[in-house]
């Protein structure tokens, strides 16, 4: 009978050390998935565009989320309406949502370095896409060579009307690295043209309605120029329309970013030329990088993304 009862304790007790030893384990697997913590859950990363309202950027954004979605991380889009203030909120939304790393492409270089700071002192790294931002830390940048892309262009149209000829040239809007950067190769090409004269220059802030609206003001000033050059295709397809409306004549009309409408004007035989951007590829290198910096890798400061001249053969 005492052995019976021994043998009852004993078994007992081991019962008892078997379970807190299972106990401990499951305590182990789930501090180690705590310690993961950040690492074992989805990377989040905000994407702050300028403007949905243009073809270029809705590609980025698919292509940042095509990326987003093969690597596993979450994706937040956001759209400032090419409002600077808008953007500057919205960012500092996303920072209050927790997002680990920010990606942006500024309305405005200059305004939107408030918000970067404010993601600076949050701890939340900051990548800019196609436009660049005037302060503010940030990890990385990613865009085309937008001086030598108009640069570029400024020589397409040297060489298309053979050194001599006047050109009106459409801005993007004021305050954007892309409007400063590309106004500044098409220039710097026209310099070295003694017989290029530029007769009108003007803001049609990166829009296709406005470049319509203010090819139509130059149109009545003055029927005297050969070709245009504009900041984006947006702005280009709008002057185009101005100037067949006008029933003007072997005028030559170059843009820039290649979106779908401009490739297809350009194969029909209407717009002149385009430069390519690549958009698509600016997103997926735009998350790439995103997810680079979050796993501790070191990346250049400038990635760039290679132009390409479309034009009809």
């Amino acid at each position: 009978m005492k052995k019976g009862l021994l043998f009852k304790f004993f078994s007992l007790v081991i019962a008892v050390l078997l379970l807190g030893a299972c106990s401990m384990d499951e305590g182990k697997e789930k501090n180690s998935g705590n310690e993961g913590g950040k690492d074992s859950e989805k990377k989040k990363i905000g994407l702050s565009i300028s403007t949905l309202n243009n073809p270029f950027f809705v590609t980025l954004k698919e292509g940042a989320e095509a990326k987003a979605k093969e690597l596993g991380v979450d994706l937040t889009t956001v759209d400032a309406q090419d409002d600077p203030a808008k953007q500057v909120s919205d960012i500092e939304d996303l920072i209050q949502q927790g997002v680990d790393l920010v990606l942006v492409n500024p309305a405005d270089s200059s305004a939107v370095v408030s918000a970067i700071e404010a993601a600076n002192d949050a701890g939340i790294p900051v990548i800019t896409i196609d436009r660049s931002a005037e302060g503010g830390e940030v990890a990385a940048h990613i865009a085309s060579d937008n001086v030598a892309g108009g640069k570029m262009a400024g020589e397409l149209i040297i060489e298309q009307l053979a050194g001599k000829g006047k050109v009106v040239e459409l801005e993007g809007i004021s305050g954007s690295s892309a409007a400063r950067e590309r106004g500044q190769g098409f220039n710097d090409a026209i310099k070295e043209a003694s017989g290029i004269e530029v007769v009108a220059r003007q803001t049609a802030n990166f829009d296709r309605a406005q470049g319509l609206s203010v090819m139509e003001n130059i149109i009545q000033s003055t029927k005297d120029f050969q070709a245009v050059f504009a900041h984006n295709d947006e702005m280009a397809l709008g002057a185009l329309e101005a100037i067949e409306a006008a029933g003007l004549k072997d005028v030559i009309v170059v843009g820039f970013d290649a979106t779908d409408d401009a490739v297809k004007a350009v194969e029909e035989g209407k717009l002149f030329a385009t430069i390519a951007q690549k958009p698509k590829k600016m997103g997926e290198i735009g998350v790439e990088t995103a997810v680079k910096v979050l796993n501790g890798e070191k990346v250049d400061t400038f990635i760039p993304v290679e132009l390409e001249l479309i034009r009809k053969e």
